[in-house]
């Protein structure tokens, strides 16, 4: 499977990249939502870039009996670049999706089949006969959270048969990737780590969060460390305060099973946003390396003050979408959606005010906010900084002066944008508020990857930086378990609810109010 041709020269550091040792990815539900709409449309960006290791082979897993050629023929759809063009046969036609559909094969696995370990093992070994993969193996578990035991449980039987137990002499690397959610609480994150533990080194868990691999998300380690005009001012003295977002136009869509037991605060705030608040206030590493990183940001976690039980109602805010408008189209409430309980208490909306009590934050407000039927898609950072000392310039301000703001947008729109005052141009001094803008596309010409084309890349070639390591999961469910124990509570009564279309319930702007600030508008 060679790199496609492309003439574009943002490209060229790509083409030198390291590509992994031989390799099976073993994909388990691999004919899910996530396998097709992400996984392996990534796997195959990987090829046409030269990125996957010359001996490859991709082995789907599912509850289904489905043969080979039926499996690749399912999958080829979900693969075809929009450029590619028609066969003679009538069929879309791609060189690279077809390099690739060579070495993909399918065997069906039952966990309640008490010989599933000992065909995979059969199926494993053959494709390292036929394709030089040498024994290493990539499990990768696309599959509900409620699979993952029994999964790993029959990896621990599979492992056994080919003397590749945890601590002994290995035939040939194994990792496992595992999706989130990590537990659905303190005491399931703790489980699963255990039973991942009885099975796998912590050296070959990867937990993915996807929010980690997008490549605005890494740059504000770059942002942060590699630029001396920021570092000096990344402290309590000069910043006012943090605002992270991530807000959604979508409802549920056909998931409201999964977000019943769920909801925004397991969903994207204990991964998502938690990581975003580490890496905005973590120290600079001793090393860029995986360990270093993953130290510094795991300290931050453990510096964030935890909330009592009475501190929930003055710290935290949830909120659920009742019907509204968007775009000028009316859509149902929460409580209307498909496999959504009628008397839901499920918040699909949650904001928090957090402090990091260490040297460097101390008294700095951090402001989480995440919510679904919003009326933009929007995910970013933003840094405020303290006001000036003493306004010179308060008579010639057109509009109310405002503080400097540095924003990471994440998405859409990627980039880098600075607020501050300038003179107007003009005789008199009039000042006003101005952006600085950085945008990847027009500065780079050349489209972001997607943040799962460079984290399944990096759990091939063993590289766990972007990964969760097993106490920072614990340590974030450590943080968020008295918000949910309080959410919960059935005392607690419904959450209040929010128009869809609108930015989330009036609470949520209380929340700030009492520090006297308010949410950025994004």
């Amino acid at each position: 499977m060679g790199p496609e041709a492309s003439e574009n020269p943002f490209r060229e550091g790509l083409r030198s990249a390291r590509t992994s040792d031989p390799c099976v990815f073993v994909l388990f539900g691999a004919r899910g939502d996530l396998a097709t709409r992400k996984i392996l449309p990534s796997i195959c960006s990987l090829a046409r870039k030269g990125l996957l290791p010359s001996s490859f082979a991709l082995l789907g897993v599912g509850r289904k009996e489905l043969s080979d050629e039926a499996f690749r023929e399912e999958l080829r759809p979900h693969l075809l670049s929009e450029d590619a063009s028609p066969a003679e046969s009538g069929e879309a036609s791609d060189p690279v999706v077809d390099a690739l559909l060579k070495d993909v094969f399918y065997r069906q696995f039952n966990t309640d089949d008490e010989r599933a370990a000992e065909a995979l093992a059969l199926a494993l070994a053959q494709i390292d006969r036929e394709r030089g993969t040498r024994g290493n193996r990539l499990f990768y578990l696309s599959t509900p959270p409620s699979a993952f035991a029994p999964i790993i449980q029959r990896l621990s039987e599979l492992r056994s048969s080919v003397g590749q137990l945890k601590g002994e002499r290995k035939k040939g690397a194994c990792r496992i990737v595992v999706e989130k959610p990590f537990g659905y609480d303190l005491e399931g994150a703790r489980e699963l780590n255990r039973t991942l533990l009885d099975v796998f080194d912590e050296s070959e868990v990867y937990r993915i969060d996807h929010f980690l691999g997008k490549e605005t998300v890494q740059n504000v380690l770059v942002l942060r460390f590699a630029n001396a005009i920021f570092e000096p001012l990344w402290n309590r003295r000069y910043i006012d305060n943090v605002q992270i977002a991530v807000a959604e136009k979508l409802g549920v869509e056909g998931r409201g099973g999964y977000y019943e037991d769920s909801g925004a605060l397991r969903d994207m705030v204990q991964n998502h946003l938690l990581q975003l608040l580490c890496l905005v206030a973590m120290e600079p590493p001793a090393a860029l390396d995986a360990e270093a990183l993953r130290d510094e940001r795991t300290k931050v976690l453990r510096s964030i003050r935890r909330m009592s039980h009475d501190e929930v109602g003055q710290y935290a805010v949830r909120g659920q979408y009742g019907p509204g408008s968007l775009d000028g189209k009316s859509v149902p409430g929460y409580r209307q959606e498909e496999t959504v309980s009628k008397d839901s208490r499920t918040e699909t909306y949650a904001a928090l005010r957090l402090e990091v009590d260490n040297w460097r934050w101390a008294g700095v407000p951090f402001y989480l906010r995440t919510g679904k039927r919003l009326p933009k898609k929007v995910s970013e950072v933003a840094i405020e900084f303290k006001d000036i000392p003493h306004r010179l310039f308060d008579k010639m301000i057109d509009s109310p002066a405002s503080s400097n703001v540095l924003a990471l947008r994440i998405s859409p729109d990627e980039g880098i944008s600075l607020k501050f005052e300038s003179k107007v141009p003009g005789r008199d001094i009039s000042v006003r508020s101005v952006k600085m803008d950085f945008q990847y596309g027009t500065s780079f010409g050349d489209a972001l990857p997607e943040a799962y084309e460079r984290l399944v890349l990096d759990a091939l070639l063993g590289d766990p930086t972007l990964f969760i390591r097993g106490d920072v999961s614990e340590e974030a469910w450590r943080l968020m378990m008295p918000i949910l124990e309080v959410w919960e509570d059935p005392s607690a009564g419904d959450p209040p609810l929010y128009d869809a279309g609108s930015f989330g319930p009036d609470a949520a702007s209380a929340l700030l109010e009492v520090d006297g600030r308010s949410w950025r508008r994004l």
